[in-house]
């Protein structure tokens, strides 16, 4: 299974007690992967369709909860990808789907009394802090996902309304998060692309699980970049320091050949002699073979002084 399909089955396995909670997780269940039906002088039907079972029965447990309604299960097989079943669940007329649809904010009726799909989220829904974070939870199961983190970080929700999307960025965005919302195709997406941010909102819907493997990769691959460059940096000093040291003895063979090392004074030919003979030892090596040792930065600024000594050659 997908880091995404397990967190969601982790979250279908929350029990929550209270019938506003529940509410609010059905009403954003619907409202990403509902659609409306109209059957003629039948009236107003739903159907709800997952990929997932374990959301399928949530939806089946939150209508007979709630509504008292006992729905079918149906299972088509998904000819698009030839890979997941398509669960759906179907809520008649007969069965109260006008009611249903009006109390989970789906639809309003205007004062006239005729109907129209409310595009936003319903205030009075989400009025409590349980409740709202019940609905998050809800548009996670109902149109969310999350990638692996072991490759790159990235939550989103999918929905086909403007309105909507830029309402449930406003609520993801009220526990201080930075959600943001683009146009994909026909559908609008609210997503998330931070680790620290997508840990927190895991937090919040309560997905604890995915929420610990979603850190201890975060920590790994963290500790992994640090070693990274912790290498890579010991590695261009190392680059540094070889370069440095060839520079250091061609500038050395170079006054030697030209007028000989004899011609340096006793301090520099010392130093001189002592870098041929050993070429591959630090700066620090070379002054401590010295009488009297002398520090790296001491050996430094003789070298360079037999450096510059050199191009002074070349230029006469």
């Amino acid at each position: 299974m997908s880091f995404s399909s397990v967190a969601k089955s982790e979250l279908c396995r929350i029990q929550d007690e209270k019938s506003c909670c529940q509410l609010a997780e059905l009403s954003a269940i619907m409202k990403m992967s509902g659609t409306i039906q109209i059957n003629g002088k039948n009236g107003l039907g739903l159907r709800v369709s997952t990929e997932n079972p374990a959301i399928a029965r949530r939806i089946f447990s939150l209508l007979k909860n709630i509504f008292g309604v006992h729905t079918d299960i149906m299972v088509k097989k998904n000819s698009t990808f030839k890979k997941n079943n398509i669960y759906m669940l179907l809520i008649t007329p007969e069965m109260g789907a006008k009611d249903i649809l009006l109390k989970t904010g789906i639809l309003k009726q205007h004062s006239d009394g005729t109907l129209g799909i409310y595009h936003k989220i319903h205030s009075e829904i989400i009025k409590k802090s349980c409740c709202r974070r019940a609905y998050v939870r809800g548009a996670f199961l109902g149109g969310g996902s999350i990638s692996n983190p072991e490759k790159t970080y990235h939550l989103e929700f999918v929905t086909n309304s403007l309105e909507y999307a830029e309402d449930l960025m406003k609520l993801i965005n009220s526990y201080n998060l930075t959600s943001k919302v683009i146009q994909r195709k026909s559908n609008f997406v609210v997503y998330l692309k931070e680790g620290e941010q997508i840990i927190d909102l895991l937090n919040i819907i309560g997905a604890h699980n995915a929420l610990l493997e979603l850190e201890n990769v975060r920590i790994y691959k963290e500790m992994r970049n640090n070693v990274n460059r912790l290498v890579n940096c010991e590695t261009a000093n190392l680059n540094k320091t070889v370069d440095a040291a060839v520079r250091q003895i061609e500038s050395i063979n170079f006054i030697k050949e030209k007028v000989g090392l004899k011609k340096l004074p006793p301090n520099l030919r010392e130093i001189a002699e002592l870098r041929l003979n050993f070429p591959d030892v630090s700066l620090k090596e070379l002054g401590q073979m010295l009488n009297p040792p002398i520090g790296k930065s001491g050996v430094n600024h003789r070298l360079r002084k037999i450096e510059k000594i050199a191009e002074e050659l070349k230029d006469s």
